[in-house]
């Protein structure tokens, strides 16, 4: 385990355009990551790198800087990353200390700047909940798309699945997931993949994990195959959005079988039913 957080302060560099992959080599030590998003990169960086991007524009005709910005790695988290209990786990970070004990599974996590560090109450009740299940369900295979630092792939794997595959379609959200994976010793179970939730559906799944954009719940809804998964776990969701789910569950007959909320604000469903297959 590491002794001190590598992130007390994060740089970040707006530029519009794309950056190329092969790029990240000319970053230096440190870059932490390069989120893409509307045209856009946010180019993250552990200590000031005015300089290093600068050699970056001029090299790269197509780039250009926006806005630039300091802040304390805590403030882009929502909070101190220290170690938490949510139920039968244990999240630590690789610098902090080991606080497992009374039965629980540690999960090492370097959030990096990806959502799912374990604050957030969606994260939580998916934890809960996938440990629910595990209780009630003897899911063999795992499918968590959206998997952003990968910790509810690596919860899955822990707790006995067989085949997890974690599903992403940022880059720096697989590439963050894949570190998870191999800090937590779980590659021999997880794979991680770089690519569209709505293109993945195996053919032979258990359990699903859905904490994604509500857009894309509603599409993954609409496929037969996804209908038809012996656990799905649905999360991310506000309550209006919540109520369109229970409808479409009810249209589609498929029962609601618990549910977790946070302050009536934050909505986690489980719905499923049908026993698996080999």
């Amino acid at each position: 385990m590491e002794t001190r957080c590598p992130y007390e302060n994060l740089y970040i560099y707006l530029l519009d355009g794309w950056m190329k992959r092969e790029d990240e080599a000319l970053l230096g030590k440190g870059f932490v990551g390069n989120w893409v998003e509307d045209g856009t990169c946010f180019l993250f960086f552990s200590r000031p790198a005015n300089d290093v991007v600068a050699h970056l524009l001029e090299i790269r005709s197509n780039l250009k800087l926006l806005e630039q910005y300091e802040m304390p790695y805590e403030q882009w988290q929502g909070g101190m990353l220290e170690p938490m209990h949510v139920g039968e786990f244990s999240i630590v970070t690789p610098w902090g200390p080991d606080v497992a004990g009374e039965g629980r599974k540690t999960i090492i996590l370097d959030p990096g700047v990806v959502f799912g560090n374990g604050l957030h109450p969606t994260t939580r009740d998916c934890l809960r909940a996938v440990s629910f299940v595990r209780k009630e369900f003897a899911f063999k295979r795992v499918l968590d798309l959206g998997t952003g630092t990968g910790i509810l792939a690596v919860a899955s794997g822990l707790l006995g699945a067989e085949q997890v595959l974690a599903v992403d379609l940022n880059s720096l959200c697989a590439r963050t997931a894949l570190k998870n994976v191999l800090l937590n010793h779980v590659e021999g179970t997880v794979e991680v993949l770089e690519d569209n939730a709505l293109e993945v559906l195996p053919e032979r799944t258990d359990l699903v994990i859905a904490n994604i954009h509500y857009e894309v719940i509603k599409e993954l809804l609409g496929k037969d195959h996804f209908r038809q998964i012996s656990r799905i776990i649905i999360s991310g969701l506000m309550r209006s959005q919540a109520r369109q789910v229970r409808e479409d569950l009810r249209k589609y007959e498929i029962p609601v079988l618990r549910e977790w909320e946070h302050e009536m604000t934050w909505y986690t469903i489980l719905a499923g039913g049908r026993e698996t297959h080999d």
